[in-house]
């Protein structure tokens, strides 16, 4: 009785056909090519979002620059002697991007399916952010310095230059830091003990004649001592107090690598987790396998092309959202 699995044969030409049509294009942009949109949203949907035509490409090249500008006028209009020399261009320069920005903004919720879905994504909010603070100076002053935020939108030079998908990374370490933000939280517990043992200890050895006034600054001291930090502005005096900090900047160095160890490991494990679909092998029931895979790595039955399918349009809406 022949015990292995039955082998389907697949044509080359439609493996490759399918190995085509199912990768993720991490260059496109979610919010590209509504179909239910009029024809005068399509072309501003096709300019404003898309990077494949000469407008859309010149559009996104455009609004770069006039970003880079906004944020050295911003920079700039804070040096006190170009601010009393340039102050009333600053001004104006300001309120003109601002303008702009706002009309931009405008026009991309008007040309999306979903404008409620743009304006909370990672770039809508972005978009917001950076035309708020004008208007706010008009009620807060100062506030227009945080119009730096723009600079948060020189992002898109990565789907400008096809290299968005070099942004899978930031993915990885939000999932890495999911992952062990409850480790991280019992580990800066176990520090925050510490450090008021110590900032007790110290202000108990040395007192006030040294500069230890309350626990409060002494717990100062051991916070900046063991980041390994020392501003310097107060120290021990005594033998027990400087060795009590010896010990304190040893175990600082030695905390550092806690974390970091942790977070690690998290993020190697997130991004080999990421090269894989969670699709069944009918014959196995092995479920991890690469995402361009045809067949399964374990027993060599042709992987189920709807599943496959499946796992990666769930994928592609998780990531949109």
């Amino acid at each position: 009785m022949n015990n292995e699995p039955e082998q389907t044969e697949i044509d080359p030409e439609d493996a490759l056909n399918r190995r085509e049509r199912i990768p993720v294009d991490m260059d496109h942009d979610p919010f590209l090519d509504g179909r239910s949109l009029s024809p005068w949203q399509k072309k501003l949907n096709e300019i404003i979002f898309g990077v494949d035509t000469p407008a859309g490409r010149y559009f996104d090249v455009a609004l770069l620059v006039a970003i880079l500008i906004s944020v050295a006028t911003v920079v700039l209009e804070s040096v006190s002697g170009l601010q009393a020399r340039f102050g009333l261009y600053f001004f104006g320069l300001e309120w003109f991007f601002t303008i702009l920005f706002t009309i931009e903004y405008l026009l991309r919720l008007s040309c999306v399916e979903k404008p409620v879905r743009y304006a909370r994504s990672f770039f809508g909010i972005v978009d917001l952010m950076s035309i708020i603070p004008t208007y706010a100076a008009i009620f807060f002053a100062g506030t227009q310095s945080l119009l730096v935020i723009r600079a948060l939108r020189l992002l898109r030079v990565f789907r400008v230059l096809k290299i968005a998908h070099c942004l899978r990374e930031s993915q990885y370490l939000w999932i890495a830091f999911r992952a062990t933000q409850s480790k991280i939280l019992v580990f800066l517990l176990v520090v925050m003990t510490l450090i008021l043992i110590m900032g007790s200890a110290m202000y108990l050895i040395e007192g006030p004649k040294n500069g230890f006034t309350s626990i409060p600054k002494s717990v100062y001291w051991a916070i900046v001592t063991m980041t390994t930090v020392g501003y310097g502005d107060i120290a021990p005096q005594t033998v027990v107090g400087q060795t009590l900090a010896a010990l304190a900047m040893i175990l600082g160095y030695g905390i550092i690598i806690v974390p970091t160890g942790v977070f690690s490991v998290e993020v190697i494990h997130a991004s080999k987790t990421e090269r894989h679909l969670d699709v069944p092998c009918t014959h196995c029931d092995l479920h991890q396998h690469e995402t361009d895979a045809l067949y399964c790595k374990h027993c060599g039955t042709v992987l189920p092309r709807a599943a496959r399918l499946f796992e990666l349009n769930r994928r592609r809406l998780s990531e949109s959202e």
